[in-house]
């Protein structure tokens, strides 16, 4: 019984303080930088593709975001994904370099800033340092990225070779559709962790699985499944916006990733807070002061 009591206390608090931090208007914020960062950073990722000694990687990565996103904006990437991957071009590496770390180093910022209001913190950390943190981000994720393909693309080499060597039973295919997901998952929650580690100005340990993260990777998952199937079946986008149809569509998806972030930002900070000593402030940080959540 005093679980239960316990339980809905957290759930009522959690209920205040999403709604204390808005966290579907910082959701809109978000979806509106990623946005701003996502065809830099895939122009980039995909400009590497071409170096990377894997066969096939751009075919996977279609089938990936097919799975991942509505048709509409799935179909959207299919032309970047075959223009940019061609090829090797080093003009195209370097400009989507800078790009690249420019726009996703801006939603990266954007994410930190959100996170801040969920920790009940200011950011501290000064400009340029805060910036570089962001930069960090930013290319840890290309790395997650690159990482989760070529692992993804070469566990389908390996179900190909032992096909064409042994043939493939139900077991063997069913391990590969395992393997594919749990790379997928692995590398969601990895992603979730390290934001959620990184991208606040507070002092904590990093962990690898948190009550956050494995909530913000199931919200966004489902979430993500069930507006594709909206989309599908329901939602004729193309038919009500036309030609930007697909932009809408892309800008949803994006909108449902950023508030998956902050709604698992919210259950670790206030997990936190219960805990011993609850969340600190980062040290050495000029001017940062806690919030005082009742002066809202």
């Amino acid at each position: 019984m005093a679980t239960l009591a316990t339980t809905r206390q957290f759930l009522k608090e959690l209920y205040r303080k999403t709604v204390d931090d808005d966290i579907l208007n910082g959701a809109a914020v978000l979806g509106f930088y990623l946005m701003l960062a996502i065809f830099p950073a895939m122009i980039f990722v995909l400009a590497v593709i071409p170096y990377l000694p894997i066969a096939n990687i751009d075919q996977a990565i279609m089938d990936l975001l097919r799975q991942a996103l509505p048709t509409s904006a799935s179909d959207m990437f299919a032309g970047v994904v075959q223009d940019v991957t061609q090829e090797q071009r080093g003009d195209l590496l370097s400009f989507g370099l800078l790009a690249a770390l420019w726009a996703t180093s801006t939603g990266m910022y954007a994410i930190m800033q959100q996170l801040n209001v969920a920790y009940d913190v200011d950011e501290g950390r000064g400009f340029l340092r805060a910036r570089l943190v962001a930069i960090a981000l930013s290319l840890l994720f290309v790395v997650l990225v690159l990482g989760g393909f070529s692992l993804i693309v070469l566990g389908g080499q390996i179900q190909a070779w032992l096909g064409s060597h042994f043939g493939l039973g139900e077991a063997l295919l069913a391990f590969f559709i395992v393997f594919r997901w749990v790379i997928i998952l692995a590398g969601l929650l990895l992603a979730f962790s390290l934001i959620y580690y990184l991208a606040p100005n507070v002092e904590q340990k990093f962990k690898f699985i948190t009550a956050g993260s494995v909530v913000g990777v199931v919200v966004f998952l489902v979430a993500s499944l069930a507006f594709a199937w909206y989309t599908q079946n329901f939602g004729n986008y193309d038919a009500t916006y036309g030609s930007v149809g697909a932009v809408m569509v892309l800008m949803m998806w994006l909108y449902i990733a950023g508030l998956a972030i902050l709604f698992g930002s919210e259950i670790n900070a206030l997990i936190e807070r219960h805990g011993a000593g609850g969340k600190q402030n980062a040290g050495n940080a000029i001017g940062q002061r806690k919030r005082d959540p009742d002066a809202r």
